[in-house]
């Protein structure tokens, strides 16, 4: 207990607002830091330098005591058990840590002074920026009330509670209460004193409304609460420091050192989101809840909470954002609403974990959806982009596929029918995306259009090849290889063509005949199978070898009713 109350007795002393920059050396250390100053208007706070560089230092956990209470209440004797004639101006920390074996860990303990209220000079937004900064730092918040408490003591006292609950879940709080000999020999309590004192309601109806609500706050401190009274030291208060503690009244100085026994027992470690804070980490957090408090015109539980969650959002939406990244657009409509749903699962999961505040994070979870609604906009607009490039470029192909199929100079069923059928299964394939079934109605009709185009040429082409390779025969076989009976056979099928399409009026009457059908099944065994492709091969060996390509004309004529295109469908 000597060590700590050294620690305790010089955090007020000293102002070292302008002390150079710089590494710290060990003893210089042993003297109080302001680690948070006000602005030149006392208004806004800011960081002072000496102090965090103290602060980070220290690599073990750190748990924080801090003191809050009134301007002059009395407030720096649970510090320096002297009553300070100074002013201290901000925040204050000791240099040095106590050390304390807390739960078999070693803790580096800080213990903070702060500024009173209501003093001279200071505006309302500075007394609250001061308090929330207190409360949200403190790991044991001691809240210092005079013996006569008002109602402004209970209105910060239910905001301390609230931001404590909204951040990490409530801490301890030691409401210190400065009765005198009278109050300390009623036999009552000094927490039964207190919360009687809360308990009792103004008969103006709003004023009831405002203590109930301020009740309603106070009520979620249950067991996390303690309270205790110290009398007063010594009636010439102006003298104390002065005085050693054998000047001082013995029952003061029995209850000091048992109220130091009550604050070692309740100290933990700062916790965070769920860990232990070291100097770096700690100076961390303070630089986050400075500019936190000093956003917003007048801090509040709810402002506080926003700003702190607005890095969480971001690291959210950066895990949405990561997520949705993995998929290579475009995608199924079904299967980027999967990967949308899971992706937001995570970040939510992650903002659960992460966020500050249990009672005012909703409107930050509002945000975060409103965020991913409009990331998951551009991405459904990315991908109906992607889909309608890709079908495009596969619709094309297929176009010019069917246009390649359309004039073949050896024409054959078989192989349109290939080209037809693989130009759909890798349409079906490999066009995704909320532009496919848009993209299928048109592959559909064009298919369609492209084969009832190709059969209405096939029979066309197929009979003026065949009396050009008769006639083409009759020449071989008479002047080339002088064989007889291939001149025979060319001309028996140049004149059988001739004749037949003259005898029944038209060359279509033709294609009703099952020996024209014995043909074509003969054509398509010559022409084309998934070996040889005489189109694909014959024609540029002829080229090569100088020998004429004939393409016969196709007359412009109607197919029957039998041989019209049947109904396409994607498969």
């Amino acid at each position: 207990m000597g060590r700590w109350a050294a620690g305790i007795c010089a955090v007020a002393l000293v102002w070292l607002a302008a002390a150079a920059a710089g590494d710290l050396e060990p003893d210089e250390l042993e003297r109080a830091f302001p680690i948070v100053e006000p602005d030149y208007g006392h208004t806004k706070l800011r960081l002072s330098q000496q102090g965090l560089d103290a602060i980070r230092r220290i690599e073990t956990p750190i748990a924080v005591v801090g003191v809050i209470g009134p301007y002059r209440s009395g407030k720096s004797f649970l510090l320096n058990q002297l009553l300070s004639l100074s002013c201290e101006k901000g925040i204050w920390i000791w240099g040095t840590p106590v050390e304390m074996d807390i739960d078999g860990s070693k803790v580096s303990v800080l213990y903070l002074d702060t500024e009173g209220f209501e003093s001279v000079g200071k505006s309302n937004v500075y007394d609250d920026r001061i308090f929330a900064l207190a409360t949200v730092l403190s790991s044991v918040l001691i809240y210092n009330l005079p013996e006569t408490v008002r109602e402004a003591d209970i209105s910060r006292l239910s905001f301390a509670v609230e931001i404590a609950e909204e951040f990490y879940g409530r801490g301890k709080m030691l409401l210190l209460n400065q009765q005198s000999f009278f109050g300390l020999s009623r036999g009552i309590s000094c927490k039964e004193n207190l919360f009687s004192k809360w308990s009792m309601k103004p008969s103006n109806g709003y004023l009831t409304k405002v203590v109930n609500q301020i009740r309603d706050s106070l009520a979620v401190m249950g067991n996390n609460s303690t309270a205790f009274s110290l009398p007063q030291p010594h009636l010439q208060r102006t003298k104390l420091c002065d005085m050693d503690d054998r000047e001082l009244d013995p029952l003061y100085v029995k209850r000091r050192d048992e109220l130091k026994q009550v604050v070692a027992s309740i100290t933990r470690p700062k916790i965070v989101q769920g860990k232990t804070l070291n100097g770096k980490e700690f100076v961390s957090f303070l630089q986050q809840i400075l500019e936190a408090l000093n956003k917003g015109e007048i801090p509040s539980t709810g402002s506080l909470v926003e700003i702190f969650n607005k890095a969480i959002l971001d690291r959210c939406l950066k895990v949405y954002r990561d997520k949705m990244d993995g998929l290579r657009l475009p995608v199924p409509v079904d299967r980027l609403q999967q990967v949308h749903e899971t992706a937001i699962d995570q970040a939510r999961m992650l903002f659960d974990k992460q966020h500050f505040g249990k009672h005012h994070a909703a409107q930050s979870i509002l945000k975060l959806d409103d965020e991913i609604k409009k990331v998951y906009r551009n991405f459904l607009l990315a991908n109906e982009y992607q889909s309608s490039k890709l079908c495009e470029a596969r619709f094309s192909e297929c176009e010019d596929k069917m246009d390649h199929l359309q004039v073949l100079k050896l024409p054959s069923m078989a192989k349109f029918n290939a080209g037809f059928f693989h130009c759909n299964r890798s349409f079906v394939r490999e066009c995704v995306g909320p532009a496919k079934e848009s993209y299928e109605r048109r592959m559909s009709k064009m298919l369609v259009k492209s084969r009832a185009l190709f059969i209405k040429e096939y029979n066309n082409k197929l009979f003026n090849w065949l009396v050009t390779f008769s006639l083409v025969m009759v020449v071989i076989g008479r002047f080339v290889i002088k064989f007889f009976l291939l001149e025979i056979v060319a001309w028996v099928m140049f004149i059988f063509l001739e004749t037949y399409t003259r005898m029944f009026w038209s060359a279509e009457s033709l294609y009703y005949n099952p020996a024209w059908h014995i043909i074509v099944s003969s054509w398509e065994t010559i022409v084309y199978s998934p070996i040889l492709d005489l189109d694909r091969w014959a024609i540029p060996i002829a080229k090569k070898t100088g020998q004429p390509i004939v393409t016969p004309a196709t007359p412009q004529q109607d197919l029957p009713q039998e041989l019209n295109a049947p109904e396409i469908r994607l498969i």
